[in-house]
């Protein structure tokens, strides 16, 4: 429709953030303090302008203050009760704790907590995480990423998904991806800037560099997960090496793919 990349991004997200479905936003889960502790984070490839909020309480749409820091900030990265803060000077809209409780989330937590374990998400491990990457018709690249992080998930965690390069990361040179999974082992392999530099240095195709990552290199260290990407030149695609990843996509040749398993 002729918008930006950077638009698309920010409204997907925001659309998924608010339904409870998804651990991000109004669906985000419990951690061990019984609250929700919010991550997102947004890139724009033009110009490799980044923001990104962590451990963020309260707001409505966590995705909209990772852009207001990228813009209005003068930095990338606000944290805790600084990112709250600041969304308020910026009138983000607030919500009680009660938008945020589903009995779902709240029976996974108590059952997280009576088993002293940190959960990824549904045992079946597909819903978490949301994101989105797209290319304007300028040729702009954009990704971003808003998660809840881990049920039972010790107070002030941060995982993957805010960290610029790790789990989210967009450069009109090579890709744009929103990366899902275990956070821990993402930060550690740098999996979103691994691609992006895979194919920037060595030369290798989105679908190659995404492969070596996720189906190997990710795979050596025991991570679980997978991400969503878009090339420079349109390409896509959404590789997983778990049991399967909520995934869609549309393109301007008409694809329309809604996917779950392989």
């Amino acid at each position: 429709g002729g918008g930006s990349a950077l638009d698309a991004v920010e409204a997907a997200v925001t659309r998924l953030e608010d339904f409870p479905l998804f651990n991000a936003g109004r669906g985000a889960v419990f951690s061990n303090a019984g609250r929700h502790e919010m991550d997102a984070a947004i890139m724009n490839g033009k110009n490799l302008e980044a923001g990104a909020v962590c451990g963020i309480e309260g707001v409505r749409n966590p995705v909209a203050v990772a852009r207001a820091v990228m813009e209005h900030s003068g930095h990338v990265m606000l944290a805790g009760q600084g990112a709250a803060d600041f969304a308020r000077s910026r009138n983000m809209a607030f919500e009680t704790d009660e938008y945020f409780y589903t009995e779902q989330r709240y029976q996974q937590w108590r059952q997280a907590v009576k088993d002293d374990v940190v959960q990824l998400d549904h045992t079946d491990k597909k819903f978490g995480t949301v994101g989105a990457v797209a290319q304007d018709r300028e040729g702009n690249l954009a990704a971003s990423t808003s998660t809840g992080g881990l049920t039972n998930k010790r107070f002030g965690r941060v995982g993957d998904s805010p960290v610029i390069g790790a789990g989210t990361y967009a450069n009109n040179r090579t890709c744009a991806i929103s990366c899902t999974g275990v956070g821990e082992l993402f930060l550690r392999s740098v999996v979103a800037y691994d691609i992006s530099c895979l194919m920037d240095y060595k030369g290798m195709s989105l679908k190659d560099a995404c492969h070596l990552v996720v189906q190997e290199k990710l795979v050596a260290i025991g991570g679980e997960g997978g991400l969503i990407a878009i090339d420079s030149l349109g390409n896509i695609e959404m590789p997983f090496n778990s049991e399967g990843m909520y995934r869609a996509c549309r393109d301007s040749d008409g694809r329309n793919d809604v996917l779950i398993y392989k």
